[in-house]
């Protein structure tokens, strides 16, 4: 594979409107088994994992800056000067496991995790089984479909995140008039609240730890040395039909006898920055997420569409990228991918492996955000591995290597922002844990730009 990656990186071109810009799809003939297998979307800020699931689909949400923790403390470890000299001390012995034992006394917290933002749930009762079954992710359009038929009514799911509107768009269809039932719900891991409004909304709100408690953190406080609450959060979904009928529970969405549905979905957090408490001074997260649902709401499909196609385009329509103009053989990713691992050759596949890449960067950093963490922004889990944090010592350059050579240089925006703030912390780090003018950034960090080096007294120094 790396001859392949050199290939790639070798052959790219740009153009100006790419109007032989091949259609990209991975296309399944079965829902996701698991989180590895559900299709990403997002415009930077929000993100969703599509499993394609029949009767009761699946879409698990994320937002870029939902964090356990708060602002970082900036001399976690007082003492930690002192063992500089006796760690090189051991070292220049050659003895490593008095070193490692040394080094473990000048370790500060761990990082606050990355927190999924909830689950939403599509429930429909068939009575029959589901033939013409078909899911898939367009990245040259950045939409995911799935589609299937059952007791002879074909029905179709269509979803975006627009990056202008600052939504998740589902649209649900049925071909045959009013064939359309079900009920949306939602869920979290955490506990929270979720209710119905007056104005038929559903929504889910809650408030993440204030620590990482799966590491069990210390309260993070404030440069004030106030102690903070953990981060608020909530999400907000809308359903619009023309000619079906929308009742509700405390906590469900029922609708009914409709042909097409578009459910408008908004999220916001109380993040204020990386020096802000996220609950006493943080943001009003009920006041964005409802007023970016009033504004989109008043955008049909199409119009949502327009604009979503519109500006992804502007971004991944760039570069254009071609090493063969045989077709692409009519099997599904999921075979394609076996049959390639088995020897075949495939360059179609190898073409949308490089746009891939570039889709997920789009979808994922976007000026005025948060960088790409370590699993960009899709994370399922309240304890994800390494914290889904900033690993900088390679993980965070590997996910904007590619930005530049494929023409995205302004999706670097973010990961610049949050140097600036590594910089400004990363002085405090070097003063209090080296008594050293300049700045130190150790190899773990998250939202709140922390620099110290992590383990607690007890992690591997390795």
């Amino acid at each position: 594979m790396k001859y392949t990656l050199l290939l790639l990186a070798s052959i790219a071109s740009y153009c100006s409107t790419c109007a032989q810009q091949k259609k990209l799809v991975l296309w399944y003939n079965q829902p996701a088994k698991d989180w590895n297998e559900a299709l990403p979307i997002g415009n930077g800020r929000l993100g969703a994992m599509i499993f394609g699931r029949v009767g009761e689909e699946l879409i698990q949400l994320n937002e870029q800056t939902l964090w356990t923790g708060g602002p970082a403390d900036l001399n976690p470890n007082p003492d930690a000067a002192k063992y500089l000299q006796p760690v090189r001390d051991a070292l220049f012995k050659d003895s490593i496991n008095e070193a490692v034992q040394l080094l473990k006394n000048i370790q500060g917290p761990n990082t606050a995790a990355y927190q999924p933002l909830g689950d939403l749930v599509i429930k429909q009762q068939f009575h029959g089984e589901p033939t013409k079954y078909y899911r898939d992710l367009n990245i040259s359009n950045a939409t995911s479909t799935t589609r299937f038929t059952v007791d002879g009514v074909e029905y179709t799911r269509e979803m975006f995140v627009s990056a202008p509107q600052q939504v998740l768009a589902i649209r649900l269809t049925a071909n045959k008039e009013k064939a359309l039932n079900f009920t949306l719900g939602v869920k979290h891991q955490l506990k929270i609240d979720k209710l119905v409004t007056a104005s038929k909304e559903l929504v889910l709100k809650g408030r993440v730890p204030n620590n990482n408690e799966r590491r069990s953190e210390g309260v993070q406080v404030d440069n004030d040395g106030h102690a903070c609450g953990g981060m608020r959060f909530q999400f907000r979904v809308k359903a619009v039909t023309a000619n079906g009928v929308i009742s509700n529970t405390d906590s469900s969405l029922i609708v009914s006898d409709a042909t097409e549905v578009l459910l408008y979905i908004s999220a916001a957090t109380s993040y204020n920055g990386y020096t802000v408490c996220p609950d006493k001074n943080g943001k009003d997260e009920e006041k964005i997420a409802s007023n970016v649902l009033r504004v989109a709401v008043k955008k049909n499909y199409n119009q949502l569409y327009s604009q979503h196609v519109q500006d992804y385009q502007r971004y991944f329509h760039r570069v254009n990228f071609s090493i063969t103009n045989d077709p692409a053989p009519q099997l599904a990713t999921d075979q394609r991918l076996a049959a390639y691992k088995k020897g075949a050759t495939d360059p179609s596949l190898e073409e949308m492996y490089f746009q891939f890449g570039r889709y997920l960067l789009i979808s994922c950093s976007r000026p005025g955000g948060i960088p790409a963490n370590l699993q960009g922004i899709w994370n399922k889990d309240l304890s994800p591995p390494w914290s889904s944090n900033y690993t900088t010592n390679i993980n965070v350059q590997m996910n904007y290597w590619l930005a530049e050579p494929t023409n995205l240089s302004e999706l670097t925006e973010p990961l610049i922002q949050q140097i600036k703030r590594w910089a400004v912390n990363g002085a405090a780090t070097a003063k209090n844990y080296y008594h050293m003018g300049g700045l130190a950034l150790h190899h773990n960090s998250d939202i709140w730009a922390q620099t110290n080096p992590v383990g607690k007294g007890v992690g591997d120094p390795k």
